[in-house]
This record gives C-alpha cells, sequence and structure tokens, in this order.
C-alpha cells in the first residue's frame, strides 16, 4: 500500500480511509524497569532453546540406538520448538532493546502464520506422541506394524501440512480485515486476540474461524491425548511386576509432563473468546508456550531419559575425536 499524501508513518489512505500499514508491539513497555531483566531473562531461554533443541535433533539424526517412532516424533517437535520460538523471540528482544517495537504489516502477517504453524503443528505431535506410547504399552505386539516408518513419515508430513493450511488460512483471513484506528498491539508478538481487537471491519468470519481451531486443536487433541493416558494408566496398573510397571511408566513419564506444561498455557492463552482478552495475562501464557516450553522439552528428554543421555555422550566423544565417522548403535 502506498503512503497518501500527508499521511503519517505507519499509515496510509485509501477511499477516504486511513489504513494502517504497520503496529506498535506494546511488549513490555508498561514495566520499564524490568526491561533488561526480561531482555536477560529472554535471550537466556532463546538460547538454550535453540542450543537444547538443535542438541536432541543432532543426536536423533546420528544415533543407531534412537531410530524409533518416539524419537522420530521428539526430533519434529524439537524442529517446531525452534519454529516457535524463532517466529516470536527475535522481534520481542528488539523490543525490549529499543524504545519503540514496530512491525510492518506484511511481517505481522508472516509472525502469525509461522507462530499458528508451529504452536498447533506441536499440539497434534503431542497427540501423534501420546498415541505412539499407547500403541507400545497397550499393544506391544503390533507396534511394529501400527507405527511403520512409512506410517510415521505420513503422519508428520500429515501434521506439518494441515498445521500450514491452518496458519494460511488465518493469516490469510486476518488480511482481508481493515485496520483503521489504533495499531498499538497489546502484546509483544502479533496475535489473533488483539488483532481482531484493533479491526475496524467485522471480525465474524475469524472468530468463528479461530473457536474451531481451538476447538480441534486444543479440546480434542486435548481429549485424545487424555484418553490414550488413560488407556496406559489402566494397562499399567494391570502389569503384575513392579519393575514393569515403572519401566513402562518411565518411557511416558517425560511426554506426559510436557503435555501437562505445554496445554496449561495453550488453555490459558487461547481457550476464550476475543472479547475476553486480557493482555497481561495473554503475555504470561505466552511466554510458557514460547518461551519456556521450548526450552524445556529438550532438558526434560534428556535428562529424564537414559538412551538419549547415552547418546549424547556418545555424538559429544565422536566430536571431540577427529578422524571418527558416526556413532555406534
Amino acid at each position: 500500500m502506498e503512503h497518501g499524501l500527508g499521511a503519517a508513518p505507519g499509515w496510509a489512505t485509501r477511499s477516504n480511509e486511513t489504513l494502517v500499514t504497520e503496529f506498535v508491539l506494546q511488549g513490555f513497555s508498561e514495566h520499564p524497569r524490568l526491561q533488561l531483566p526480561l531482555f536477560g531473562c529472554f535471550f537466556s531461554l532463546y538460547t538454550v532453546a535453540l542450543t537444547g533443541n538443535a542438541v536432541i535433533i543432532a543426536v536423533v539424526s546420528h544415533s543407531a540406538s534412537l531410530q524409533s517412532p518416539m524419537y522420530f516424533f521428539l526430533c519434529n517437535l524439537a524442529a517446531m520448538d525452534i519454529v516457535c520460538t524463532s517466529s516470536v523471540l527475535p522481534k520481542a528482544l528488539a523490543g525490549l532493546a529499543f524504545e519503540e517495537n514496530t512491525i510492518s504489516f506484511p511481517g505481522c502477517m508472516a509472525q502469525l502464520f509461522f507462530l499458528t504453524w508451529s504452536a498447533s503443528s506441536q499440539l497434534l505431535l503431542l497427540t501423534v506422541m501420546a498415541y505412539d506410547r499407547y500403541v507400545a504399552i497397550c499393544r506391544p505386539l503390533h507396534y511394529s506394524t501400527w507405527m511403520s516408518p512409512r506410517l510415521c513419515r505420513l503422519l508428520a508430513v500429515g501434521v506439518w501440512a494441515v498445521c500450514a493450511l491452518n496458519g494460511s488460512l488465518h493469516a490469510g483471513l486476518m488480511t482481508r480485515l481493515s485496520f483503521c484506528g489504533p495499531n498499538v498491539i497489546a502484546h509483544f508478538f502479533c496475535e489473533i486476540p488483539p488483532l481482531l481487537l484493533l479491526s475496524c471491519s467485522p471480525t465474524l468470519v475469524n472468530s468463528i474461524m479461530t473457536v474451531l481451531a481451538d476447538a480441534f486443536y486444543g479440546v480434542v487433541n486435548f481429549l485424545l491425548t487424555l484418553a490414550s493416558y488413560g488407556c496406559i494408566v489402566a494397562s499399567i496398573l494391570r502389569m503384575r511386576s513392579a519393575a514393569g510397571r515403572r519401566r513402562a511408566f518411565s518411557t511416558c513419564s517425560s511426554h506426559l509432563l510436557v503435555v501437562a506444561v505445554y496445554y496449561s498455557a495453550v488453555f490459558c492463552a487461547y481457550i476464550s473468546p476475543a472479547s475476553s482478552y486480557r493482555p497481561e495475562r495473554s503475555k504470561v501464557s505466552a511466554v510458557l508456550y514460547t518461551m519456556l516450553n521450548p526450552t524445556l522439552n529438550p532438558i526434560i528428554y534428556s535428562l529424564r531419559n537414559t538412551e538419549v543421555k547415552h547418546a549424547l555422550g556418545r555424538l559429544v566423544q565422536a566430536l571431540l575425536r577427529p578422524g571418527v565417522h558416526g556413532l555406534p548403535p
């Protein structure tokens, strides 16, 4: 969009209307004393999240002992963690470092797409991982058939494609709206609820699609995950051996912990209509699922998983010994 004569920066005119061409991310500007501590905290979380998830991908990719469906999906989850945190953190850090943090309209839509894509992919992947644990514990004789490499690849591609379509749909619907009033987003990134509150055109379709997406990705996937773990717990309790029960529970405890933390943040942030949007609550929830979760996931899966720790040790040894290629199983 071209700027009209006399239009202020960040605004354009069309048919006697003044339209927004860039937004101002409010971030944490209402707490100036916290700017520096938050910058240090967010930068540390971003560094750990990038490093930890990259290490998970490297360890799983280079270790023969981790070539199983559970670790294949863990690798996909780590990749989506990187996409999620990288779509938000750089701009959030810029907002903490500078007085005014602006983002262009196309940049805002791109951020909205990548965040929606990665967040919905994480929810679907957690459901697929819960199903994987269900088959491994409750249907062990069928595991190699029901979770074949071909099926795992199809599931991963399906998750990425369906969620990319979801992100494209929400971003596309948002581009059809007009923004001709205030351009300050009460958040540290572009998110659907605060953007809908700024629109000066009808947002009914956007609101309906948001509720449907929340219902599918949030409620339905949560219920499917809950059902999987209900069957898992029932199966574990039927085991006669205490050692067998401990071993079975240890294979899914890390995933269960990640699910609990992630859904707590998502339900708090999204399972509510845009009209009841509260910026402070949303910011706290967003910190959990865009920063803390991607940071904790690789830590939880590595510290609570003996196979990952052993594979990581072998990878470090291989890197410290020049001339040695590959990793032993």
